[in-house]
């Protein structure tokens, strides 16, 4: 079986028998309203946008409550819309991995064309264009990482084609946010027609972020009399162009193996995942898990699709943020990092082997219920308490869910501020909470240390995931030798003053020592750190 619109609905009932749930709308229908009146244009089609939009979309479609669908625009990685869109006549097949371990198999057809954001692919932007001066196009959604919103290097010098889009104007860009920017543009210049412009990132204020990566240009080019000056007040009015917040939260691992299989078997033609020049990891499928939360803020100059009906949650931008902050500070991303780097050290390659582990089941239950709760800001829209629940009952322990230790470590200590620094932040702040109380956030920090070294449990050296900070760190990890605790407090001394690594200065708060002691005796050789974890997470002995 062909992934093609004409081998598709000429089978239709053949992919049924095989358990694909087939669009249920006249795709062509849809594709020539799409390109006659469009009403969302969508940035990044990697594999959360097949997951989450494309299929939100395609649920409205098939309810009768949208008539366009989505046009796509990928300008990091062209040889996905080469490879893995084209080909197939812009369908994907979603692999949607459930806990009782069924696989829910689902052709997305919400897709109605596919673009490179290029101005020299002359088609695709010309057409990118003429989206984007429609009286009926509502909103443009992002997932491009948080770093396809940056505009400068390290140094916080502008990167190379930043700095040219910059001199020369929205013509003919070469960065991604100049390219977005001269799109912007051409909606202003055709009417100053209203817009949403929704980032749907995994990242804190996205909106923000992608607000101050738009207006950087559109100042600019004002001042040099590369655009009109009132182009900026174009984007500075909510009510002509709007940046909403949003929290996105659906795992969407790389492709798995397991799913290629179940496709060969279903004889599904040219199922074989790629890794292109870029090294993106893609497919013609996505695998994904079954939960899924988009909170977005609720302001939509233009207008939006009813996406409530898809399961998305409309609110204002207080309840975004706090949102945010309970799944990032406290109810899942701490203990995904947790997880990440006792794994690491004890040669887990999934994430939901884990879970069997009767001490590091406990480390996360005991940093989400006892330690993080405590602190936690209702938002109202979902209940923390259920929230954590779900994550620590359902999404993690998922045994298909093919998710890796090994990924999650990648960048933790630019995530280790936020996950926990908040929370001892939170206890600091409060009269009536004792930061002596944590003691699970300096195991993790302990433990973190501990991987720094890149030997395993079992005395394996081990490579450790990217991260910018290993450079940095290195030469105070190299004082620190397996089977030897002295000199821990002094070798890591400046590390654990680093605010910027742990989100406090750990000997201010009064958490260094107990870090230390925790280091020290996961450094004792081999089987410390899992004797540690036993002794302090299962046993609560405390720190002498």
């Amino acid at each position: 079986m062909k992934i093609q619109q004409a081998e598709i609905q000429a089978n239709a009932e053949e992919w049924k028998k095989r358990g694909y749930h087939v669009p249920a709308y006249d795709r062509k229908q849809m594709r020539q309203d799409t390109l006659d009146s469009p009403v969302w244009v969508h940035f990044g089609a990697g594999n959360l946008f097949r997951a989450f939009h494309a299929n939100a979309a395609q649920r409205l479609l098939e309810k009768g409550r949208m008539k366009a669908g989505i046009i796509v625009a990928e300008g990091f990685d062209y040889e996905i819309i080469e490879k893995l869109y084209r080909p197939y006549d812009d369908y994907s097949i979603l692999a949607t991995l459930k806990a009782d371990g069924t696989v829910e198999k689902t052709l997305i057809g919400s897709v109605a064309k596919s673009c490179r954001l290029d101005p020299g692919a002359k088609e695709d932007f010309a057409c990118l264009n003429r989206v984007f001066q429609a009286d009926s196009l509502q909103m443009a959604t992002f997932t491009i990482t948080e770093k396809g919103y940056s505009l400068t290097n390290a140094a916080g010098q502008l990167l190379p084609d930043v700095a040219q889009d910059m001199a020369n104007g929205p013509k003919a860009p070469v960065s991604y946010m100049g390219k977005v920017t001269a799109l912007l543009y051409a909606r202003y210049c055709s009417g100053k027609k209203p817009i949403a412009m929704v980032s749907t990132d995994n990242c804190s204020h996205n909106g923000e972020k992608l607000f101050e990566a738009v207006w950087a240009f559109a100042e600019q080019w004002a001042r040099s009399g590369r655009a009109d000056a009132a182009f900026c007040d174009y984007i500075r009015d909510p009510d002509a162009v709007s940046f909403p917040w949003t929290m996105i939260d659906k795992i969407t691992p790389r492709p798995d193996d397991a799913i290629q299989k179940m496709l060969i078997q279903d004889e599904v033609e040219a199922a074989a995942p790629i890794i292109t020049a870029k090294h993106t990891y893609a497919a013609p499928f996505v695998n994904a898990e079954e939960c899924e939360y988009l909170v977005v803020e609720d302001r939509f100059p233009n207008g939006r699709p009813p996406l409530e009906e898809a399961g998305l949650l409309f609110t204002d931008r207080r309840t975004v943020d706090r949102v945010e902050r309970m799944k990032v500070c406290t109810c899942l991303n701490p203990l995904h990092t947790a997880l990440a780097v006792f794994g690491c050290l004890l040669g887990y390659q999934k994430i939901s082997d884990e879970m069997q582990d009767p001490a590091l089941r406990r480390l996360v239950e005991r940093l989400g219920y006892e330690e993080g709760l405590a602190v936690v800001t209702d938002p109202g829209i979902l209940s923390p308490k259920e929230f954590l629940d779900t994550v620590l009952q359902v999404r993690i322990p998922n045994p298909f869910m093919p998710d890796t230790p090994q990924r999650i470590a990648t960048d933790t200590s630019q995530k280790l501020p936020i996950r926990f620094g908040e929370t001892i932040k939170a206890y600091a702040a409060d009269e009536n909470r004792d930061v002596q109380s944590l003691k699970m956030i300096p195991l993790v920090y302990a433990g973190w240390l501990r991987y720094l070294i890149g030997v395993d449990d079992e005395g394996r050296l081990f490579e450790r995931s990217p991260d910018p900070m290993l450079e940095s760190v290195q030469p105070f990890i190299e004082k620190l030798h397996i089977g030897t605790s002295g000199q821990v407090r002094e070798a890591v001394r400046p590390l654990l003053m680093e605010k910027t690594i742990f989100g406090v200065d750990l000997f201010e708060v009064g958490l260094a020592d107990r870090t230390c002691r925790y280091l020290e005796e996961m450094m004792q050789g081999k089987g410390a750190v899992k004797n540690t974890l036993v002794r302090y997470v299962l046993e609560h002995s405390e720190i002498s």
